[in-house]
């Protein structure tokens, strides 16, 4: 089973939802980074459970140990291992599908694929692997912050058929945090706050999009041709439990247009740097940075389990109903905001290692 991601700036998860802990190991990281153990925690709280109504009610620990690589509040240049213990689960909330295949989860593949599977959550399937990624991202975040201009936003933009219409230019990104939902658009938000909370009490789930926002880029980052810039984004964000669909600058949007319009042509700033216009690209061209901003959606699905019953069959091949119960997110959206900015933060750091030996 693959479990690592990333070439230069490289992460290792392990655990399972309802084992001893989860975890991950960074390899990669340059020594003497500074390592704040606060801004890891900020980002874990983003990400954890309780946070609303309209998430999860599960109590999850989020409380984490740096095992290695980080001495005096600096990273040392060995591997970098971070662990968060598992509390509160319960698991009998899940015996009912020892033999079951919930409908749009991984169990039946889980299952045909290794010959046995962990149904106590879904296991290493499960969203609550995401833990890993956001403690890497956010030291990858500190790296950054370190030696770079370079800035990763997300924010909720759609959920269901309410979509917000403003681009990002005019957002204060600032305000991403002030509502549940995680839409910087109070207006936006609190439509979007309702429907959810509406879905929840018909015990269903909705999905809908995040906007990813990178800035402050230099020019160059990407390595062509398997490694494209947006290729390793859109493999990033597709990882993440629940995505459905990734798509960066115009999007499917620019297919509709003619090459005249979607052209980004160049211009120079008041420094005689050369900039673009127009940023169709979303800030890559040719799968490198070109300078401007990066910008992306991506598609999440509805949350698989829904608190009503539903039709499967059981591994016997049994008709049977799959019960609606536990503590499970309505909407995934605002929980997915941290995940998605982790990711980001991974790729970028990689990226940026891999190009100080792209020429002399």
């Amino acid at each position: 089973m693959s479990s690592t991601f990333g070439k230069i700036f490289k992460i290792h998860t392990y655990g399972e939802s309802h084992g001893v802990g989860l975890g991950v190991v960074i390899d990669g990281c340059p020594a003497g980074v500074n390592i704040d153990e606060d801004a890891i925690a900020y980002q874990l709280e983003r990400r954890k459970p309780g946070q609303s109504k309209i998430v999860t009610q599960r109590k999850e620990s989020e409380k984490f140990e740096v095992l290695s690589g980080v001495f005096d509040d600096k990273s040392t240049g060995t591997p970098i291992s971070l662990m968060i213990k598992n509390d509160g689960q319960r698991s009998k909330d899940y015996d009912h599908l020892k033999k079951v295949y919930r409908p749009s989860h991984a169990d039946f593949t889980y299952q045909e694929k290794y010959g046995i599977r962990d149904y106590r959550g879904g296991g290493r399937s499960s969203a609550r692997e995401t833990v890993a990624r956001v403690m890497a991202g956010s030291i990858a975040a500190q790296y950054l912050q370190q030696v770079s201009d370079i800035k990763v936003y997300s924010y909720v933009s759609s959920v269901g058929d309410l979509t917000l219409d403003k681009g990002y230019q005019d957002l204060d990104f600032s305000k991403i945090d002030d509502h549940p939902t995680r839409c910087p658009d109070a207006e936006m938000a609190e439509k979007m706050y309702e429907l959810i909370d509406g879905v929840r009490k018909n015990g269903d789930t909705i999905g809908g999009t995040i906007t990813g926002v990178i800035t402050g880029v230099p020019v160059g980052l990407g390595e062509p041709v398997f490694d494209k810039l947006h290729a390793e984004l859109g493999k990033a964000m597709l990882s993440i439990n629940a995505v459905k669909g990734f798509e960066y600058g115009s999007g499917f949007e620019g297919a509709k247009m003619r090459g005249s319009s979607h052209n980004d042509v160049f211009e120079a700033d008041e420094n005689g740097n050369l900039i673009t216009k127009t940023n169709h690209s979303g800030g890559i061209q040719g799968g490198i940075s070109n300078g401007a901003d990066i910008y992306f959606k991506v598609a999440f699905k509805p949350v698989a389990t829904i608190m009503r019953d539903q039709e499967s069959v059981d591994a016997d091949g049994n008709e049977i109903a799959v019960k609606g119960k536990g503590r499970h997110d309505p909407c995934v959206l605002p929980r997915a905001v941290p995940i998605v900015d982790a990711m980001s933060n991974l790729v970028m750091a990689d990226f940026f290692l891999r190009n100080k030996i792209s020429k002399v």
